[in-house]
């Protein structure tokens, strides 16, 4: 099917289905994302308020095959909510649709508008006494229905899991304009297909999130944070074993942290205090959320004396208060900004089997010795097997210097992830950067089934297109 461009006519039809307001000109905040990677284009912005308002724009582009393009904060990384190339898009906002609907603190549950913010629901659980623990760096922007979409992961998946996870229902508009009344608050419904989970992670591929029931949680009486310095890789994994043996699912974070990133950290941020006198080549950054009666410092000294004795640790930290363990975590968090400002020539959300994370980042630093000399800062979700395994150029040299070798870098990165039975994106998505890599590595019978699902929903390829799936 042919995509159309949302010419003069077509906005002056579509305006007059709409309240004043609704649809304006593009700003450039619109068409740009956090890397600077992608530009995009719009014919027009539009800002519903309701869903109804959203199935209204999407009735029209989809009568008259018009592009559309979902746009929640804005903070994805893979190109995911910018067309820069093709047909025009009508660009759908949802940051008029803010609101919390309803609490349901007895059930642990929330209903939230797409174009929340993550920070805001969080709020509104802590108001009521419970925890919505999806927790992102970018959680002061970035918007329900975006984490949705993507299915964003985090810092505390290994306990609580995915986006996915934390979903019991949606409403949303699908690709002809229909509303898929979805907010079902059931634990159990076992009634068909489930239009949830393909909606969740499909970057608006297949239709707009416009509302989502989401999981809470009971707050943790008590937390526990410390930081460990540690020989290896394959030291932190075993002390992740440790861990969980001492307080089993109480482990809310298990983050791994290279010498590289708190270099990057010295060397573009120094106000941000670093714990250890002396940088370690490895550290891991342990989050305990704990119930009534327990102790965490206690817990978390057992841990680092059990690993002592297998050699396991060699310094430790606990944090002895939260203004403490609010530095630990400034430390963790500010890695990608430290990141940003040193410019990356290539940087990869990978997810290898935990297992084998050890042998993968030893190999990987041998297989990209031989492209040059590289700085490689891998770090990221340990416990449930998350890398951002970004390169950079040798200090004092601009990442422009090494656009000669970003495709043997990328190919050699990925096809050693592939080797090891891992994903090419753990937590980003696939957006537009990663669309071909994904026709490159997927299983070729995954990749039909998902052309199919896209064909039968969105038959006219209005949705989104070039996202996931090349159009």
């Amino acid at each position: 099917m042919t995509l159309k461009p949302a010419d003069s006519e077509f906005l002056s039809r579509l305006s007059s289905h709409l309240d004043a307001g609704v649809l304006s000109e593009p700003e450039p905040r619109y068409l740009e994302e956090p890397r600077g990677r992608f530009e995009g284009q719009a014919s027009v912005i539009a800002k519903p308020r309701t869903v109804q308002e959203v199935a209204e724009i999407v009735r029209h582009c989809h009568a008259a095959s018009v592009p559309v393009v979902p746009y929640g904060g804005g903070t994805g990384l893979v190109g995911g909510q910018v067309k820069g190339e093709g047909v025009v898009p009508v660009v759908i906002s949802l940051e008029r649709m803010r609101h919390v609907r309803e609490v349901f603190a007895k059930e642990n549950v929330l209903i939230a508008e797409a174009g929340a913010v993550l920070e805001t629901v969080q709020q509104a659980a802590q108001q009521a006494d419970r925890l919505f623990p999806l927790s992102l760096a970018a959680q002061g922007s970035c918007q329900i229905g975006g984490n949705l979409a993507t299915n964003a992961g985090g810092v505390n998946v290994l306990r609580y899991g995915n986006a996915r996870d934390l979903c019991l229902g949606l409403e949303a508009v699908l690709p002809n304009g229909e509303i898929w009344h979805g907010l079902s608050r059931l634990r159990k419904d076992n009634t068909g297909y489930d239009l949830r989970n393909l909606l969740i992670g499909s970057e608006g591929s297949l239709g707009i999130i416009t509302a989502a029931a989401l999981k809470l949680f009971a707050r943790p009486v008590c937390s526990g944070t410390a930081l460990m310095a540690v020989p290896s890789v394959q030291a932190a994994l075993d002390l992740l074993a440790i861990t969980r043996d001492h307080v089993g699912e109480a482990v809310s974070a298990f983050e791994l942290i290279h010498r590289e990133g708190l270099n990057f950290l010295e060397e573009t941020m120094p106000e941000v205090r670093q714990p250890f006198a002396e940088r370690p080549e490895w550290a891991v950054l342990i989050d305990l959320g704990l119930g009534a009666g327990q102790v965490p410092e206690e817990m978390l000294e057992a841990i680092f004396a059990t690993a002592l004795e297998r050699d396991l640790v060699l310094d430790g930290v606990i944090a002895q208060s939260e203004a403490q363990r609010a530095e630990f975590w400034t430390v963790r968090e500010s890695i990608p900004l430290a990141n940003r400002k040193i410019g990356a020539i290539l940087s990869n959300d990978i997810s290898i089997p935990i297992s084998r994370i050890a042998d993968f980042v030893e190999e990987g630093r041998g297989v990209l010795a031989k492209l040059g000399p590289l700085r490689i800062n891998a770090f990221g979700h340990l416990g449930d097997g998350n890398l951002h395994y970004n390169i950079y150029p040798t200090k004092g040299e601009n990442r422009n210097d090494y656009n000669h070798l970003i495709d043997d870098i990328k190919d050699a990165v990925n096809g050693l992830v592939h080797s090891y039975q891992g994903s090419i994106s753990a937590e980003h998505g696939i957006g537009r950067m990663k669309a071909g890599e994904l026709e490159r590595y997927a299983d070729p019978v995954k990749l039909a089934a998902m052309r199919a699902i896209k064909a039968a929903l969105d038959p006219k390829g209005i949705m989104n297109p070039g996202v996931v799936l090349r159009a």
